[in-house]
């Protein structure tokens, strides 16, 4: 059986840990930043985990997930 591709945008966007979580970026902080507040652009820092849900789409689309 050939090797199985991974999809390009996903490669971009999830991490998948050791423990087989997966993590993203968090979104809403690209525009529009000025009526937010600054503790909320400071909580959209970093990467959060995907929900359980979503991670098992995520890891269909990384075969080495």
């Amino acid at each position: 059986m050939p090797k199985l591709k991974s999809n390009s945008g996903a490669k971009k966007r999830f991490r998948i840990t050791k423990n087989g979580k997966v993590l993203s970026a968090k979104g809403f902080k690209r525009h529009i930043l000025e009526k937010k507040s600054p503790k909320r652009k400071m909580k959209l820092r970093g990467t959060a985990t995907v929900s359980e849900s979503e991670a098992a789409r995520v890891k269909a689309m990384l075969p080495y997930g």
